[in-house]
């Protein structure tokens, strides 16, 4: 039940980082804008260095094109805005906008998660079952996993918006953070929030724990496989092209987890802004970083992009 005489919230306040002096704010927003542009220009050029390259025209580098692709407009989503606060304290958003950027922070947050888990299972059938490789991870298959992953994508920000939206919000407008996040709006709600926690324990697990679960057995049996590979030179080779996709699962999932499996009554607004800006900025220029530096063929496609034997 709402509050009586209370006056209903249209729009809201994003507290971001208006505690910090303007000094630390500068500071913050040059950090910032500098990860930005890097990651949206490690991401393109991934995704061209993909396409233009015939030898990159596998399962796997498909898989990270769709990924590149998701990381840019997921940063697109937060970052500009995040960006903005730091020139601007005290910024407002309207509900409308509000619900808007939650729905595309949901979305391509979930088919990120899902989508990393099709390539923990691409690596899988890769060295698993090699022979059948090119029959499992056909052309259809790897376009049923990725459109599925933006179909939970979507139907779990349609879901979660729709809820956040039927509850009403009366005198607290300012959000404790510097993006439109679950949980800040629980806390501001004026209505019950039972529905909604239940929700997010819910799709929490489905995108999170279970996605885990899946890559772990993957990478458990692929670690069986590769110990039954004769040679060292064989399994070194083998364990190589799974090195990249770990260290990206190993960073995403565990911010991941922290920002959304915390306990509710466990969560600090100075610990999940600090947690949120390194899943927002840092994750997403993970993986063009982690592809160019440690991934052989993707520095020897830019090597032919180049026309260079060397760097």
């Amino acid at each position: 039940m709402s509050k009586p005489n209370s006056t209903f919230v249209t729009e809201f306040l994003f507290e971001g980082f208006s505690s910090f002096q303007w000094q630390h704010r500068l500071t913050f927003f040059v950090v910032f804008l500098t990860l930005y542009l890097l990651t949206l220009s490690g991401n393109v050029t991934i995704v061209t260095i993909i396409h233009l390259d015939r030898h990159l025209h596998t399962p796997m580098y498909f898989f990270l094109s769709m990924l590149s692709i998701s990381e840019t407009c997921y940063s697109v989503t937060v970052i500009p805005r995040m960006l903005f606060g730091l020139l601007s304290p005290q910024q407002t958003i309207s509900f409308q906008g509000c619900a808007t950027q939650l729905f595309f922070y949901l979305t391509f947050g979930v088919n990120n998660c899902f989508l990393l888990t099709a390539m923990g299972y691409d690596r899988y059938v890769a060295i698993c079952s090699p022979l059948r490789y090119s029959v499992i991870m056909n052309k259809t298959a790897c376009i049923h996993l990725a459109s599925g992953s933006l179909g939970i994508g979507l139907i779990i920000a349609i879901v979660d918006v729709a809820f956040v939206c039927r509850l009403s919000f009366c005198d607290k407008f300012v959000i404790p953070h510097f993006l439109c996040y679950v949980r800040p709006l629980l806390k501001l709600s004026c209505t019950d929030t039972t529905v909604n926690d239940i929700l997010n324990v819910v799709f929490s697990v489905c995108v999170l724990v279970l996605p885990m679960c899946l890559v772990f057995i993957s990478y458990v049996l692929i670690i069986s496989a590769i110990l039954k590979i004769a040679s060292a030179e064989g399994g070194k080779k083998a364990f190589a092209t799974c090195a990249s996709h770990l260290t990206v699962v190993i960073v995403h999932y565990g911010c991941a987890s922290i920002v959304y499996l915390k306990p509710k009554s466990q969560s600090s607004v100075g610990q999940d802004r600090l947690i949120s800006v390194t899943y927002t900025v840092i994750t997403p220029l993970l993986n063009p970083v982690v592809y160019s530096l440690r991934n052989k063929e993707v520095k020897d496609a830019v090597h032919r992009m180049l026309g260079l034997k060397f760097l």
